[in-house]
């Protein structure tokens, strides 16, 4: 049968009075020297209560606001964090607000608040992880096109706008993006900052601090009139500020200089708003960035009728394996060739769930393998979180193994370890290959079981959005479904690469996702799966 398819922080009024003894008693007039100084020290103290209670009343504000949302959040962790804007404030809230809360009551030390802080602050994001987060939206922002706007205002597919971003946070965002020269993305965030301030946003950065940024960052983008106009708006608003005068003669000079250059006339900065698509997005490593993109976003699929046609589902009995007989696999074709199959209830929830919870203590930054070395590193184009699983930790992992096993006919006691990914906000895994190439023969050579056959990944979760498996060279993208694993061959008979298989996982726009995966290796498979004749059999 066919297939269908900122917390601002106050400052702690302090006083000192230093009285020489020098026999003050002795004189009348120095006394009452004394009666002004008492009172002096009566309207210092009235200040330090006020300073004191204006403080409590700030730290009440943020304890009413963090229990309202800390009830929200804790009702569903996962689909709270699902959003990517809830995802990058929590970051921000405990590397920088919660911080700053900290700094505060240390000025009058609470020894029960600043206990349970250095006790939790262990387990607090630092800096590099709220940079981190924030980069996750613009990579969100450039995979699936989203505007500025639309992260501030939470307007992400199917989930309602309750996530926003202040104009503190798109400035925050731009900063970020500026302190890596990434001036495409600064642009974006500081426009959406200075959009939401001039709508009458209230906010603790100054529109001056904005306008300093953004007309910077669009110079260096190459736009000298809107660069221009945008540092006449900031002289108009600091006539002394240190930079401004000095960037717009610049500016000025530059652009005359190239309308000399050009022979041509001097045109006035374009009224049209900056959003996506005013400028460029810069070209990075990835060569094949705009198919892979297209991809994740559902665009550029090659299937068609023809191709559609030659996909079937089936019963998959393993070969007669007995532990099949009687409950054979669902298998559908997802892809003619290279042949990619996917198999359905091949993970019950019960199974999942056990998986994650051994998975959870042990998740750490995921790693690639270094094809030089064949050492595990860290890696910018993966993001996200893995853990690796053992027969011997629970007797679910056993009988995963043995179900991939009876599943595809291949050994699995030469394959590497189960190993378990979490893809939070914006996690991804840019393109790239499962097996290694002929110039890093050395990528596997530690584990001695070859290169890798084949991949077998299980989707242990659903996802709202985002988060599919994409292979650019033949346009497929393969959705997550919860329960379901998808097959596929990484090497050809002959032992060469196929390498058609260069795949992505999409970053996660909505939702977490969790994947669980088999490496397989060659060594083993000998009579499993015999060499062909040619080099692409």
């Amino acid at each position: 049968m066919r297939k269908s398819l900122c917390f601002t922080s106050w400052a702690l009024l302090c006083f000192c009075c230093c009285i020489t003894q020098a026999e003050i008693f002795t004189s009348i007039g120095q006394m009452t020297d004394l009666i002004h100084t008492e009172k002096e020290l009566v309207q210092s103290l009235r200040e330090y209560i006020k300073a004191e209670e204006s403080k409590l009343a700030e730290v009440k504000s943020w304890a009413k606001k963090l229990d309202a949302l800390t009830r929200v959040s804790t009702s569903d962790p996962e689909g709270y964090l699902a959003h990517p804007v809830n995802a990058y404030k929590l970051m921000k809230r405990l590397n920088t607000e919660w911080s700053e809360l900290e700094s505060l009551v240390l000025q009058n030390p609470s020894d029960g608040f600043i206990s349970n802080m250095s006790i939790h602050r262990q387990y607090f994001p630092d800096e590099e992880d709220e940079t981190g987060a924030a980069k996750a939206l613009m990579r969100l922002q450039d995979t699936y096109q989203l505007d500025s706007e639309a992260f501030s205002r939470g307007k992400l597919p199917g989930m309602h706008p309750n996530a926003i971003l202040t104009v503190d946070d798109c400035y925050d965002m731009g900063k970020t993006a500026y302190n890596d020269a990434d001036y495409y993305h600064a642009v974006l965030w500081m426009q959406q900052s200075l959009k939401q301030l001039d709508a009458g946003e209230e906010a603790v950065v100054s529109k001056a601090d904005i306008l300093d940024y953004l007309s910077y960052s669009v110079y260096q983008m190459g736009d000298l009139p809107r660069a221009i106009e945008l540092t006449r708006r900031l002289v108009a608003i600091d006539a002394n500020h240190q930079r401004a005068g000095g960037n717009l003669r610049y500016f000025e000079r530059l652009l005359f200089k190239q309308m000399n250059t050009l022979n041509q006339e001097q045109q006035p900065a374009s009224e049209e708003p900056i959003q996506l698509g005013t400028y460029s997005r810069p070209k990075d490593h990835l060569p094949e960035r705009e198919i892979y993109e297209a991809l994740c976003r559902g665009e550029g699929l090659q299937m068609n009728e023809a191709r559609q046609s030659r996909l079937f589902c089936r019963y998959q009995d393993g070969k007669q394996n007995p532990r099949l007989l009687l409950k054979p696999v669902k298998e559908e074709d997802e892809w003619d060739s290279p042949h990619i199959v996917r198999y359905l209830n091949v993970l019950s929830d019960e199974e999942i769930e056990k998986i994650k919870e051994l998975a959870k203590p042990r998740l750490a930054r995921a790693t690639v393998r270094d094809p030089k070395t064949g050492v595990l590193t860290t890696a910018n184009y993966r993001v996200s979180k893995s853990a690796w699983l053992e027969e011997e930790d629970d007797p679910v992992i056993f009988r995963v193994n043995q179900r991939i096993q009876d599943i595809t006919g291949l050994a699995v006691d030469t394959a590497e370890l189960l190993q378990v990914a979490n893809y939070g906000v914006g996690g991804q895994y840019e393109p790239h290959y499962d097996f290694s190439r002929k110039d890093e023969p050395d990528a596997f050579k530690r584990l001695g079981t070859g290169n890798r056959v084949a991949t077998f990944l299980n989707y242990m979760s659903d996802v709202e959005a985002g988060g599919a498996t994409v292979f650019p060279d033949f346009g497929a993208a393969i959705r997550p479904r919860k329960g379901t694993a998808v097959f596929w061959y990484n090497l050809f008979k002959s032992g060469e690469g196929d390498y058609r298989t260069r795949h992505a996982a999409c970053p996660v726009l909505v939702g977490s996702k969790w994947v669980s995966n088999k490496w397989i290796h060659e060594r083993g498979q000998e009579f499993r799966r015999p060499c062909g004749l040619t080099e692409v059999d």
